[in-house]
C-alpha cells in the first residue's frame, strides 16, 4: 500500500511540476512590477481604506465606459440585516 502511495505521489508531482516552474517564472518577472505598484499606489489605496472603513458598505466596484471607476454605497435597506429565519425554514 506504501508503494502505492509512493508511486501515485510522484506522478501527481511530474504533472505538477512545469506548472510550478511556469508559476516561479512568473512570480520572477511580475516582482519588480508589484513592488513598484505597491510603492507607488500603497499610499493612496491606504487612504482610499481610511475613507471607507468597511468595504461591506458599499457594491462591488463598477467600470463605467469611459473607464471611471465608482463604488456605489450599499442603501440602508441593503445594510440591514436580512430577518430571522422561520422555523424549519433553510437559508439559500
Amino acid at each position: 500500500m506504501q508503494q502505492g502511495v509512493e508511486i501515485f505521489l510522484e506522478g501527481l508531482l511530474s504533472q505538477v511540476e512545469p506548472t510550478m516552474r511556469d508559476l516561479q517564472g512568473m512570480t520572477e518577472d511580475m516582482g519588480p512590477q508589484l513592488r513598484e505598484f505597491a510603492e507607488t499606489m500603497g499610499p493612496a489605496l491606504a487612504e482610499i481604506m481610511r475613507d471607507i472603513k468597511d468595504l461591506n458598505a458599499y457594491h462591488a466596484p463598477e467600470v463605467l465606459p469611459n473607464g471611471d471607476i465608482i463604488m456605489r454605497r450599499k442603501s440602508e435597506e441593503e445594510m440591514a440585516p436580512p430577518p430571522p429565519l422561520a422555523e424549519g425554514e433553510i437559508e439559500l
